[in-house]
Formats: structure tokens, C-alpha cells, sequence
């Protein structure tokens, strides 16, 4: 993390409800409070049911909070229409997931362009921006344009990294990114992720059950029956 860093994250009495029926409501997060700084590597860590997938979901801003304020950089989440929040999403924000979430009809080199595809107004060069990212996740170029299903499970999720930083997000999001990966495989995935926040300075935040990656992190944030503990 770079010194004199500005906060990318600041959750502020944030609550989290989801109505199951007239009845009974769910509450999942409870009067978060978190700030996360531009350049830090963050692992989210608890059980499952502990709430840490929806805290992901409304830092990505693919939820909002049900009361309480969330600023992205100098955005204002809880103010924005549907249309920025998708612009937040394409420009700024990447998600990682534990099943890579590919397209198996595209090579490597295709599903790592889409995010671009889909981008208003970028207006580079998608073959020197998809070469950079797939360069950035250590995967050897001959495997560029191999279909996923060509490709062992530590590829695949290299691929999906290359992907989420295709686009120069200020943040990527990674939701148990070695989940479905054996232990040695997990590890050097979570090291490609600590060698892009060190050499990008590319925010991330991991969200995991694995307590193993507190070692490689900045900063640890336990989330226990919805309740954050740092």
C-alpha cells in the first residue's frame, strides 16, 4: 500500500436485511463500519453463514445496504441509479469467483477480452490491453487460445484473474478464489494475487473461509453473525 493512500471503501452503519416473507426477515449484516485504502491487499475471513459473501456483494455494489452509507472513492453508492452502478461495476470494480465463471464456447483469449466488449467508451487496443492482463497473470502464452476446458483448475482462475484485470480496476474483489483448487495450486494463485497488489498497486480484497491466507494480507477483518471484528 502506497503512503498517503486515499480510502477506496467506507462502510458507515451499514445494516443488511433480506425479507423471506410478510413475516420473517433475515439480518445479515449488522452496523458495519470499514474503511479500505487504495493499494491494500484485505482478507475478509469467517464461516460460512457469517454474512461475508453479502458484505462482498455491497462493497462490489452488487447489493445495497438496507440502512447506513457506503462511499466508493468520492461516490456516494447509496445515490446512484442503476445505469452508474453498472458503470461503477465496468470500470472499476472486478470479481473473482471460485468457479471462474468462464465461457467454454470462447479461447482464453476471448473470454478475457469481454469485459472490454462491454465497457463504454474504451477506446484502446483490446488485443495489447488482453495480452498485457494475461501476461500480468503469469499464464504462458501458449495457452492464450485454448478453450478453459483445456486448461487445469489454476489456470482457469488465472485466466478469470487476467480477466478482472483487464479493465484497470481500482478494486478486484475475489470471492474464495482457491476454493476449488488443491492447497498448492491455491497458493500459488494467492501469490499471483499479492504479486499484482505489490507490482499494480491494484486494490484487493479476498474473501475466504481460509484462515491460511491471513499470512499473505495486509490487514485481516473477521466477520462473525454479521458483525465485523478487526
Amino acid at each position: 500500500m502506497q503512503e498517503g493512500s486515499q480510502n477506496i471503501v467506507v462502510l458507515e452503519h451499514v445494516y443488511k436485511e433480506f425479507v423471506l416473507s410478510k413475516t420473517v426477515t433475515a439480518k445479515v449484516l449488522h452496523d458495519i463500519n470499514l474503511t479500505i485504502r487504495e493499494g491494500e491487499l484485505v482478507a475478509i475471513v469467517g464461516p460460512s453463514g457469517s454474512g461475508k459473501s453479502t458484505l462482498m456483494n455491497v462493497i462490489g455494489c452488487l447489493d445495497t445496504p438496507t440502512s447506513g452509507t457506503y462511499h466508493f472513492g468520492t461516490h456516494d453508492v447509496g445515490v446512484l441509479d442503476d445505469n452508474a452502478l453498472a458503470e461503477l461495476r465496468s470500470t472499476d470494480i472486478s470479481f473473482i469467483f471460485q468457479s471462474f465463471h468462464l465461457l467454454q464456447g470462447k479461447t482464453v483469449f476471448q473470454n478475457v477480452m469481454l469485459p472490454l466488449q462491454y465497457q463504454q467508451g474504451f477506446a484502446g487496443s483490446y488485443k495489447e490491453r488482453v495480452e498485457e492482463a494475461l501476461t500480468s497473470a503469469a499464464l504462458p502464452r501458449d495457452h492464450w487460445h485454448h478453450r478453459p476446458n483445456q486448461l487445469s483448475g489454476g489456470q482457469r482462475q488465472r485466466v478469470a484473474i487476467a480477466r478482472a484485470l483487464v479493465a484497470k480496476p481500482k478494486l478486484l474483489l475475489a470471492d474464495e478464489p482457491t476454493g476449488n483448487l488443491d492447497s498448492k495450486t491455491g497458493e500459488s494463485v494467492l501469490d499471483a494475487l499479492k504479486s499484482l497488489n505489490k507490482e499494480l498497486g491494484t486494490t484487493i480484497v479476498i474473501v475466504t473461509h481460509d484462515s491460511g491466507v491471513e499470512k499473505l494480507v495486509d490487514r485481516t477483518i473477521t466477520i462473525k453473525d454479521g458483525i465485523v471484528h478487526e
